[in-house]
């Protein structure tokens, strides 16, 4: 008997050690494509705001097939869209990754930095240098785009796809095969000598279709009978900004395929800038082969006309409603794309968004919830009662991204000091009735200000390029350029609380209020490839998402 177990015994051992040998052998298991979806702008209630009117298949398919963090938000300041598909892709934040703005003042030169221009390469697909010359140059730490070519020895594919430059540039990493954006001179996508001396052909062609005029030939009128939009404010509300050269803020805006003619940048106002972004993710896929293996490729998209409508219209408005419901539409079919092209449970998305945006003022006001303009004649003030008390004119560079700036040469050449200028400025600025907090970048921790805003300042502040003094303004306080529509940039619910699902392969269905960080993206997706986390991450893969 004992013999007889001896052998059970053996033969189950070496069952045991040749699945180990098998599973040892065996390629990790990963997805064939990785889709990120960045939509630009989307407040997290927007998901909720307009479910009764989406379809099955879009942002219904990702909330009831996926797993849906309802409790994430972003951990810095300020909450701008370079610095949320930056640190999406991270897994860090400004003070860390360089990226402190969509730009920022250089504090030896005085001159203004745009996060992804790069002089040193050349525009391909324009002769426009100004649209193409840009690159990662600026960004200092690794993507998760970029860990999947380290780890995949650059056979995995990356592929970048935004209107917008610094959106399509930086989640794309410092090593992609490829990022390309729109270029309003000429209606074409294009990139930069960084990625390529030439244009894909699949990129030629695509291109050639002129599909931007065959999308804005008929117009733009409500998909709904516009009676039905009642989650938002009537249309041609005091508060929405003009599109082109319409008189009002109504539909429909019979005008728009003039428009676009007169000037290319009108499309992306529109819910057809989206549904451009999207087929060129498909041509991507096409003429890249995404997904068409078993190494991983990812997919980084940005949907940006939802940014550009928020900023023109405001949240409130049938407009944005218009947008999204659109946009709900294109996803549908873009997933029912990848189903066919790459298999259906065989891709994984997630879908984020940058930032969200506040109510527009006017629509505040209307309704009695406390608001106002930030920062009117600010600089000017500020810098007459700096001379006043210095006699040197013009003592601030500039106040961008909710930060002043000092001149620093101009201090060192009349021989003064920073700190007593500092000093005296946020005594001056505390003044200011529309100012919550003001407070020196390099005396955040001694300061007097409350959990998370403190931390979301330290978070921010890249010590070589943010400002001098941080400023916090009050609730629901927009900048004085806000005048109509909307636009973000603070810690506050409506800017920092974004939604953030994942669906597909290795992703188990669910829903919660656990709270997250944007941070916590990128370590997800890398602990979902078996990749090294980015070189800067700071945040935690959210293990409670993943089927395994």
């Amino acid at each position: 008997m004992l013999k007889k177990i001896t052998i059970a015994a053996a033969c189950f051992m070496s069952v045991i050690t040749i699945n180990a040998q098998r599973n040892k052998n065996s390629p990790v298991e990963r997805p064939k494509l990785v889709v990120g979806l960045v939509v630009d702008q989307m407040r997290w209630d927007y998901l909720y705001r307009f479910y009764s009117k989406f379809g099955n298949n879009g942002f219904k398919r990702l909330l009831n097939k996926g797993y849906s963090l309802d409790n994430v938000h972003i951990n810095y300041v300020p909450t701008v869209t370079a610095l949320g598909h930056t640190s999406i892709y991270t897994g860090s934040v400004p003070a860390i990754h360089g990226i402190a703005g969509n730009d920022w003042t250089d504090k030896e030169t005085g001159k203004n930095v745009y996060c992804t221009t790069d002089e040193n390469v050349q525009p391909v697909g324009t002769a426009n240098a100004k649209v193409g010359s840009h690159s990662p140059k600026n960004l200092w730490s690794t993507t998760v785009t970029d860990e999947l070519r380290l780890a995949t020895n650059f056979q995995g594919k990356v592929i970048g796809v935004s209107l917008k430059d610094r959106a399509s540039i930086l989640p794309a990493g410092h090593t992609p095969n490829g990022a390309f954006w729109f270029d309003d001179s000429s209606g074409n996508f294009v990139t930069s000598s960084y990625y390529m001396n030439d244009l894909p052909q699949w990129m030629k062609s695509f291109n050639a279709q002129n599909l931007p005029d065959q999308l804005v030939a008929n117009g733009w009128n409500t998909l709904l009978p516009i009676n039905q939009y009642t989650e938002s404010s009537p249309d041609n509300s005091s508060w929405e900004g003009l599109l082109g050269s319409a008189k009002t803020p109504t539909f429909p805006y019979s005008n728009l395929q003039a428009d676009y003619q007169a000037k290319k940048d009108n499309i992306r106002y529109t819910p057809f800038g989206n549904t451009l972004t999207l087929k060129l993710a498909e041509a991507s896929v096409e003429g890249e082969n995404l997904g068409q293996d078993n190494i991983t490729d990812i997919l980084a998209i940005n949907l940006a006309s939802t940014d550009y409508a928020g900023h023109k219209f405001g949240p409130n408005s049938i407009e944005v409603e218009d947008v999204y419901l659109r946009l709900d539409q294109d996803l549908a079919q873009f997933f029912s794309y990848l189903d066919l092209k790459v298999g259906k449970g065989q891709y994984t998305v997630f879908l984020s968004a940058d930032h969200g945006g506040a109510h527009s003022v006017g629509f505040l006001k209307e309704h009695k919830i406390s608001t106002g303009f930030f920062g009117e004649g600010m600089e000017k003030d500020l810098n007459e009662k700096l001379k006043d008390k210095f006699g040197v004119d013009k003592l601030i560079n500039g106040v961008d991204n909710y930060q002043v700036y000092f001149d620093r040469k101009l201090i060192k050449d009349n021989k003064l000091e920073l700190e007593s200028i500092k000093e005296f400025a946020i005594q001056e600025l505390e003044k200011d009735p529309t100012v919550l907090y003001a407070v020196s970048t390099t005396k955040i921790q001694e300061s007097s200000i409350p959990e998370p805003i403190k931390q979301r300042i330290i978070n921010g502040i890249n010590r070589q390029r943010s400002g001098d003094i941080q400023l916090i303004s009050h609730d629901s306080m927009l900048p004085a350029y806000a005048k109509t529509g909307t636009t973000h940039s603070v810690w506050n619910s409506y800017d920092a609380h974004i939604p953030l699902i994942f669906m597909g392969w290795g992703i188990k269905h669910g829903e919660s209020n656990k709270p997250y960080n944007m941070t916590d993206i990128a370590p997800t997706v890398s602990a979902l490839l078996h990749i090294q986390f980015p070189s800067g991450n700071i945040g935690n893969p959210i293990t409670e998402v993943l089927g395994k």
